[in-house]
C-alpha cells in the first residue's frame, strides 16, 4: 500500500539582496559569489540609456525606451526604479519572481534606496549589508577607484551617516575587512539561507511521505 498526494508543495528560490554605501565592497563580493555559484541567477536591470559598446539585450540590461520603461511602472512592474541622470534604471520584477518561483535563486546587488524599494515588494528576499571596517577605509576605496569627481565623492561620503543608520533595516550585516572572510559570510547566509525548513517544506514533504509509504507497505 502506497500512500501518494495530488499536492506537491514546490521550494521557491532565494531572492539575495547585496546592498551598502558607495565603496563598501559589494560588487566585488558579488562578483567572488558568482563564481563559487554559477548556477546562482544575477537579476538584470532595465535602463533607458542607449547601450555601450558590446552590451547584449537580456545579458547586460534590458534596454527601453522612456515611454515603455514609465508604462511599466504605471502597470508595478519593478522591484525597485530611480531616475539617474535622465535615464531610468529599475529591476523587473517578473524576471526575478519567476526565477523564485521556479526554485532558483537570484543575487541582486543594489544601493540602499533601491534595496529598501526592494523589500516593500518582496519582504521576503534575503538583506544583507556590507560596510568596510571605518571612515577612512571607505574614503580610500572611494577616492582610489578614480572613477568620480572630486564633488561626487565628498557628495557620497556625506551621506554614509544617514546610510549606516539604515543597517537595522536589513538582516545580516557583514564587516568588508577581509575580502575572503566577507565572501565566506556571505556564502555561508546563503547555505543557512537555503536550509531553512521553511524553503525546503516541499522536499521534506516527500521525504516524509517516502518514510510513511515504506511502514505502511511493511504492514
Amino acid at each position: 500500500m502506497t500512500i501518494t498526494s495530488n499536492k506537491e508543495k514546490k521550494d521557491k528560490g532565494i531572492l539575495l539582496v547585496i546592498s551598502g554605501p558607495s565603496g563598501a565592497g559589494k560588487g566585488t563580493i558579488c562578483d567572488a559569489i558568482r563564481k563559487i555559484y554559477p548556477k546562482l541567477n544575477y537579476s538584470i536591470s532595465m535602463t533607458t540609456r542607449a547601450s555601450r559598446q558590446g552590451e547584449k539585450e537580456g545579458l547586460n540590461y534590458f534596454f527601453r525606451t522612456n515611454e515603455e520603461f514609465e508604462v511599466l511602472i504605471k502597470e508595478d512592474a519593478f522591484l525597485e526604479y530611480a531616475k539617474v541622470y535622465d535615464h531610468y534604471y529599475g529591476t523587473p520584477k517578473k524576471y526575478a519572481l519567476d526565477k523564485i518561483e521556479k526554485g532558483e535563486s537570484v543575487l541582486l546587488e543594489i544601493d540602499i534606496q533601491g534595496a529598501m524599494q526592494v523589500k516593500e515588494h518582496y519582504p521576503q528576499g534575503v538583506f544583507v549589508y556590507i560596510v568596510p571596517p571605518s571612515f577612512d577605509v571607505l574614503s580610500k576605496r572611494i577616492y582610489g577607484r578614480g572613477t568620480d569627481s572630486e564633488e561626487v565623492i565628498k557628495k557620497r561620503l556625506a551621506q554614509i551617516t544617514d546610510e549606516l543608520a539604515m543597517a537595522h533595516k536589513y538582516d545580516y550585516i557583514i564587516v568588508n575587512d577581509v575580502l575572503e572572510e566577507a565572501v565566506h559570510k556571505t556564502c555561508a547566509i546563503l547555505e543557512a539561507e537555503s536550509c531553512k525548513l521553511s524553503r525546503n517544506e516541499g522536499q521534506v514533504e516527500v521525504i516524509f511521505k517516502q518514510y510513511i509509504n515504506k511502514e505502511v507497505d511493511s504492514l
